[in-house]
């Protein structure tokens, strides 16, 4: 499978005439050829045009057929073999083990959804039967769930492939009945195009209606907010900046007919670290290896730590200190990424109360992020709403607190965050209590002596959680729930039978779990 720089609109694969961009190797600064080709009004609409006549089509393809669909398109990935992997490479500069591993997973989200929905339960299906003789009499009601309508998806900068082209916001959409039109990150272009051809590749073989996917490649805040004003898009699935996503929201709210935008922002996942658990002479190192995973570029960074100031404290920052010192100087994605990490840290650390703690090597690399730590008492933290931002990168801020009863007003102050963590022994259960109903109503997951850098691909995870972190604190991006972010309930009424649609009919035919007068019935 070659790279031509070209888009994806149903199936055809199209250069577009609206001028054109390369990609970036960051680890060099320099540019990867080929050239890609801008699409403009003419490919959106095309793109769009076909995804609103897929729909009906797509939505009411057999349980079994869809499923079969979405692992296709993972077989596909995995045939574009090494090819995949050397562009990523290329491109975003992670490391070889860690772009096999996000192939993987995003395998693995494919196949996820796959099993959700061979098994029926997205669908909700529930059936009340008709009571003629009650006093009034009831209607047969029934309802199951559909999908909303084309989605738009933004591939993210951070992760090529598992929140891309055939990431997670994509699988689940499908899964949902939705048909899915890209707009491909400008960070990893040649990456996209091989992903976007291999799921029209599925595409075809699996005989879905054509619109069932596009990719769109075009200048970026233009061709994203006419993608989101588009009459046939009905949700947006978006991981990014705070800034990208609310310019979407406002898009997406100002339409005639307002859209829902799923909007993965911006987090940074404090860590509380409670006096038992200090004792551990292993965790400042496994801070230290949290913070500069994947040079820090990853949504769960762990971005604050929150303690009660004690000498336990000094000796766990001592040793994370020398551990920071250690780290090598890591590529970052893009050079504005880079350029981004460095402002921001710059800007904290000129921010009156903040000292510095710890600085990684350098290596003089063209975006070369380097680590560091800073820290500062509780009471300024609280003065100061600068000190909440997101840097993006592998940088964290110590919040020293005096006492447990000023750590827990820390906690109440805190913006909405995608995980709040907890490093906690028996001998912490008490702090730990009162800590937990505080996390739970500021983050979507809340984790006991671990670090939230890495989020399982599985039924029960939770990526989400109240604003800013995301637009709809009810929703994840990640896990089996996903796919209930592009679905609505219809409620059907003395529908006939021979209308009836098969999630709903007499008999259960789909064998699926389902609501008969109130009682789960499982006909598998």
């Amino acid at each position: 499978m070659q790279i031509s720089g070209e888009m994806i609109i149903g199936r055809t694969a199209v250069k577009g005439e609206n001028g054109s961009v390369k990609a970036i190797d960051p680890s060099r600064n320099e540019q990867i050829e080929p050239a890609f080709g801008l699409g403009g009004d003419a490919e959106l609409q095309r793109a769009c045009a076909l995804a609103d006549e897929a729909f009906d089509r797509y939505r009411e393809t057999g349980l079994e057929q869809r499923a079969r669909f979405l692992e296709t398109i993972a077989d596909r990935i995995m045939d574009i073999g090494p090819a995949l992997i050397e562009r990523a490479m290329r491109e975003s500069g992670l490391p070889q083990a860690r772009l096999e591993g996000e192939r993987g997973r995003t395998c693995n989200q494919l196949r996820l959804f796959a099993k959700v929905v061979r098994d029926g339960r997205f669908l909700s299906a529930t059936l009340d039967s008709k009571l003629p003789d009650r006093a009034p009499p009831r209607a047969d009601i029934r309802l199951r769930k559909i999908g909303l309508g084309p989605v738009a998806v933004f591939g993210a900068s951070n992760f090529p492939l598992a929140f891309s082209v055939a990431g997670g916001d994509t699988a689940s959409a499908l899964a949902a009945g939705c048909p899915v039109v890209v707009k491909a990150h400008s960070a990893h272009l040649g990456t996209s195009e091989l992903v976007a051809k291999a799921v029209q590749k599925a595409a075809i073989e699996c005989d879905m209606p054509e619109g069932v996917f596009s990719m769109v490649i075009g200048s970026g805040q233009t061709m994203g907010q006419n993608l989101v004003s588009h009459p046939a898009i009905k949700a947006v699935g978006f991981t990014g900046s705070r800034q990208g996503g609310l310019a979407l929201m406002r898009t997406a709210f100002a339409r005639h007919e307002p859209i829902p935008v799923y909007a993965e922002m911006a987090s940074i996942n404090p860590v509380f670290l409670l006096p038992g658990a200090l004792e551990n002479a292993k965790l400042p190192q496994a801070f230290a290896d949290s913070l500069t995973m994947g040079a820090g570029q990853f949504c769960t960074n762990p971005g604050l730590l929150i303690s009660v100031d004690s000498p336990s404290l000094q000796q766990f920052v001592d040793s994370a200190v020398a551990a920071l010192q250690a780290k090598p100087q890591q590529t970052m994605l893009t050079p504005g990424i880079h350029q981004a990490y460095v402002s921001g840290v710059d800007k904290l650390a000129g921010i009156a109360g903040i000292k510095k703690l710890a600085e990684g090597q350098t290596a003089g690399m063209p975006c070369g992020a380097v680590a560091s730590l800073y820290e500062v008492s509780a009471e300024a933290f609280l003065a100061n709403p600068e000190l909440e931002g997101e840097i993006f990168g592998p940088c964290s801020l110590l919040i020293r607190c005096r006492d447990n009863d000023e750590m827990l007003s820390v906690a109440r102050h805190l913006e909405g965050q995608l995980t709040a963590t907890v490093h906690a022994t028996g001998a912490d259960i008490g702090i730990a209590g009162k800590l937990l109903p505080v996390l739970e109503r500021k983050a979507g997951r809340v984790l006991f002596n671990g670090f939230p850098t890495g989020v399982e691909v599985s039924h029960a995870m939770v990526h989400g959680g109240p604003f800013p972190s995301t637009s709809d604190s009810r929703s994840t991006s990640v896990g089996a729930s996903a796919i209930d972010r592009f679905l609505r309930p219809v409620c059907y009424q003395d529908v006939p039978a021979e209308l009836m649609p098969v999630a709903i009919a007499d008999g259960n035919p789909l064998a699926i779990p389902r609501v008969e007068d109130g009682d789960l019935v499982w006909n598998a």
